[in-house]
């Protein structure tokens, strides 16, 4: 099996230098770069399987240099390494489509497991399956090749898009709890990763908005449920 393959812009001297030798040693293919430019350049020119990004650095700042990668691959996993800790950055750097976010100082244990668990939530998808599809109400959602089609045309997805729409169509006029959906999908049920499930239910609504027929409501407390056919 290949090594994974780490994108790593962080503009601390010192820091970088660690999690590149340290990255290395656990046996990552790890690519450093000093600022958000080199970043890019770095990006456009390599294949990556996951993105380690410093916030705030000189020429182009983290945030900035993730929204160009998922210009251009939507799916690439995004990790932030910062010491921005408010709850409005964590907020920003999802709407970005973050994967996790990571405040420092940070142990390098719990580093190495944020990236297992980004890499094997995103690499899972290499197994050959038989195409599956999902309707319901004037949507129809192809689960393996990624995208939904109704009333508006097809739209591709992103994977986390991909599976709590897989979620919610199995489990139609049923409640979906909130702490199985994480641990299901995002791996674990932390507060940054209920932000980010909240997020995507956003966009999911806004995919869905053509059909009257098909709703996702919120169960204080309790989870979530898509209804369909009903007022």
């Amino acid at each position: 099996m290949s090594k994974a393959k780490l994108l790593v812009v962080e503009d601390d001297l010192n820091l970088g230098d660690i999690l590149q030798e340290y990255l290395q040693m656990k046996g990552y293919d790890t690519t450093l770069c000093r600022d958000g430019e080199e970043g890019w350049n770095k990006f456009k020119k390599g294949k990556f399987d996951l993105c380690l990004l410093d916030v705030m650095m000189p020429k182009k700042d983290g945030f900035t240099l993730a929204k160009g990668i998922k210009k251009v691959q939507e799916d690439l996993p995004v990790l932030f390494l910062t010491a921005k800790n408010q709850k409005e950055d964590v907020i920003d750097g999802l709407k970005i489509g973050a994967d996790d976010y990571l405040t420092k100082p940070f142990s390098m244990e719990e580093l190495l497991l944020r990236i297992s668990a980004i890499l094997k939530r995103t690499q899972k998808g290499t197994e050959v399956s038989p195409l599956k599809t999902y309707s319901f109400g004037d949507f129809v959602l192809h689960y393996d090749e990624q995208y939904i089609e109704g009333p508006s045309g097809k739209q591709k997805l992103t994977s986390k898009e991909n599976e709590l729409i897989r979620l919610l169509a199995s489990e139609i006029n049923k409640l979906v709890n909130r702490s199985h959906a994480l641990k299901q999908i995002w791996g674990d049920d932390s507060y940054f990763n209920a932000r980010s499930m909240d997020v995507y239910l956003s966009k999911i609504r806004k995919i869905l908005k053509d059909d009257p027929k098909v709703q996702i409501i919120t169960v204080h407390g309790e989870g979530f449920k898509m209804i369909v056919g009903e007022a």
